[in-house]
């Protein structure tokens, strides 16, 4: 009965879904707020009877799954290098526009005498602009490929990262029910050392692991590969007591830097658009119409607080980061709406019981105005910044510029000094992942040590157990990584010495000065890596004297392998540096070939030829996808077919990868095939 139940509701909601999308479609509306309208339809508040047996057992283990894909897809869109292009604007405008969001809504929620609980969630639901509706509206308008997109695409990627994170204080502090200094620098900590140690191990064996699957040319085996580390890394970050969210944007944006993003995005995308529906319908399952007839006073002043605060923080942010005011003015109407994190936000409240019922339809209702604004704003953009030109020619519009101008003037500074600014950075960057790393290697290490000392009693006391086990694996394990981190302080120590010290100062002294200056900052800032490392391994830590032993041990075998541990850590290196700069060129689905005329076909290949080239290991092409290659638009020249220990492949696809030794059959003209004979090699 139970199944016969979960199949009729999960027909109504389909069919009302498909009915009132296929409305909004005609009418050019998001489909998103369709979704939304038939969760109302066949809501518990909609009169006059109930569509739904179990709407709750039903719907909620569903619109989960629905959140996970919906994050997953997020993630997919997520770009580390996007991010680096816009970095600073993005930092600067999306930080603005959440602090300020977040204190309005909170303001606004005490002057409506909500509680302080429901002011806190107001304004973090405030805060968070919509990807998907806002992708939505630039493809529509045909405005994807204008600065202001990039620009307004790296906020929303800060917004996203800021918006994980605030999720885990949300349930940190709903939880604890205070607003602890220390309790958020230590949910804040720990989540950094979470995203920075799932990021690095995920972009070091996750790319490499998809591509092992996808040489099976089995779209069922890298679809499945591809559920299971969505599902098994967001079942880590339930465990660890983090959102089930925040693990499916993580390993989302990690597949996005493996060459097979494009094809996974076009496999998981039915599966997405599925559950992602009926998330939004258990969305709008959730509105009551008698609480948005209630409060239609907060609703309408808090739509406005959106577009009018958003627009200012945003424009403000973009134009403090060096861009001109019209730039600024297109990214902040651009960004004035609330969306899917604000949806996960207000059920977060909901599900662990810290806010009132009314505050979720509010949500819903303020994004589905401002979802219907989005595309308005940005096309009233540019007639607003025309109509700044005119009138503040002599005003306003002269002083913004005249900052811009001085902004830039200001970041030109002496070569020589940009070059160790940026190189210091660069250093303090590593070290700094280097010791999130080994933050999360040691938390790993004393979660491990208290299974070891429960299961295996054996070992006397005074080695200190098999948590002594524990602890000595994880330092041999931390080796590379401390290694590292020492080399690069040493070498940030000297810099920072020389440049504190010139020889025009020093004089004859210079040498030692300097001497002085870098080995102080070497043995200070060591000492700290040292120190912190005993701290986090002070539960697995054995007696003094077994320490002592085991310290000269690895001490030894740091100084005995330490040209191995350079090479290591350099080949991590590496990898992660080729998974994050190597282009991936879009995955486009195969399209089914035209049918052809026989007796025209041979006069269509009259100047074709065709010829088989051996593939050698030194090949630039060895190693790669057909699409990663993008052979036909440079040379003209098509791979028709590849012959692999006697196999033959007809026609391979673009997600086909070329192997060293494989006998690779061309077709084109006489000069193409030589093009493509010098590109592969």
């Amino acid at each position: 009965m139970h199944g016969e139940a979960l199949l009729q509701d999960l027909a109504i909601i389909m069919i009302v879904a498909g009915l009132v999308t296929v409305v909004f479609h005609r009418l050019r509306q998001p489909v998103v707020l369709g979704y939304i309208l038939a969760g109302l339809i066949v809501g518990p508040h909609t009169p006059p009877f109930q569509f739904l047996k179990n709407e709750h057992q039903t719907i909620e283990s569903l619109a989960e799954i629905g959140v996970v894909f919906l994050m997953f897809s997020l993630g997919l869109h997520f770009s580390l290098r996007k991010l680096a292009r816009v970095g600073a604007t993005a930092v600067i405008a999306a930080t603005l526009e959440i602090m300020l969001m977040v204190l309005v809504g909170y303001l606004i929620g005490r002057m409506f005498h909500w509680s302080k609980m429901d002011s806190l969630f107001l304004g973090a639901i405030l805060s968070i602009s919509s990807t998907t509706i806002i992708v939505k509206a630039l493809t529509d308008l045909g405005r994807l490929k204008e600065k202001f997109s990039e620009l307004i695409f790296g906020i929303l990627i800060v917004e996203d990262i800021l918006a994980i994170a605030m999720i885990a204080l949300l349930s940190s502090i709903a939880m604890t029910g205070s607003f602890a200094v220390a309790d958020v620098a230590k949910t804040l900590l720990t989540l950094s050392v979470f995203l920075a140690v799932v990021l690095t191990v995920g972009l070091l064996t996750v790319p490499p692991l998809l591509r092992y699957v996808a040489r099976f040319r089995s779209n069922e085996m890298l679809l499945i590969a591809t559920l299971g580390l969505c599902f098994g890394v967001s079942l880590i970050a339930v465990k660890l007591g983090y959102s089930v969210a925040l693990g499916a944007f993580l390993i989302g944006a990690i597949m996005a830097e493996a060459r097979e993003a494009g094809k996974i995005e076009t496999l998981i995308e039915s599966v997405r658009d599925m559950f992602s529906a009926v998330f939004f319908v258990a969305v709008g399952m959730l509105i009551d119409p008698k609480l948005m007839v209630q409060y239609w006073v907060p609703i309408v002043v808090i739509t406005a607080v959106v577009v009018v605060g958003k627009v200012l923080a945003c424009t403000a942010g973009t134009f403090l980061a060096g861009h001109g005011p019209r730039t600024s003015l297109r990214v902040g109407m651009g960004l004035a709406q609330i969306g899917e994190f604000s949806f996960i936000i207000a059920q977060l409240g909901l599900t662990l019981n810290v806010t009132s019922k009314f505050l979720y339809p509010i949500a819903v209702t303020v994004s589905a105005i401002t979802t219907l604004l989005t595309p308005y704003l940005i096309r009233a953009s540019d007639p607003m910044a025309n109509a700044l030109e005119r009138s503040g020619r002599s005003g306003l519009l002269s002083y913004l510029e005249g900052y811009g101008q001085w902004l830039g003037r200001l970041s030109d500074g002496k070569r020589g000094d940009r070059q160790i600014r940026r190189l210091l950075r660069k250093w303090a960057f590593q070290v700094a992942l280097n010791i999130a790393l080994l933050s999360g290697l040691f938390i790993v290490a004393a979660w491990l040590g208290g299974y070891a000392e429960e299961y295996f009693t054996g070992a006397p006391r005074w080695t200190g157990g098999p948590k002594a086990l524990v602890w000595l694996a994880a330092m041999l394990a931390a080796l590379p990584l401390l290694v590292a981190t020492f080399r690069k302080l040493r070498a940030a120590a000297m810099v920072i010495a020389e440049a504190s010290i010139p020889r025009s100062a020093g004089g004859a002294q210079t040498a030692a000065l300097r001497a002085v200056v870098g080995n102080t900052i070497l043995i200070a800032v060591s000492t700290g890596v040292v120190l912190w490392v005993l701290l986090l391994s002070s539960t697995v830590l054995p007696p003094w004297p077994v320490l002592i032993a085991l310290a000269v041990v690895i001490a030894l075998v740091g100084v005995v392998s330490w040209g191995s541990l350079v090479r290591v850590y350099a080949q991590a290196q590496i990898a992660l540096r080729a998974t994050l700069t190597t282009d991936h060129p879009p995955h486009v689905a195969a399209a089914a070939a035209p049918a052809t005329d026989a007796e025209t076909l041979p006069s269509m290949l009259k100047d074709a030829l065709l010829e088989t080239i051996p593939l050698p290991s030194e090949s630039a092409a060895a190693g790669k996808l057909i699409r990663e290659l993008q052979l036909r638009t440079r040379t003209g020249a098509s791979i028709v077919g590849i012959e692999r220990n006697g196999v033959s492949l007809i026609n391979p696809g673009a997600d086909d990868e070329l192997l060293p030794g494989d006998r690779v059959l061309l077709l084109g003209t006489g000069p193409q095939l030589a093009a493509a004979r010098t590109a592969l090699g």
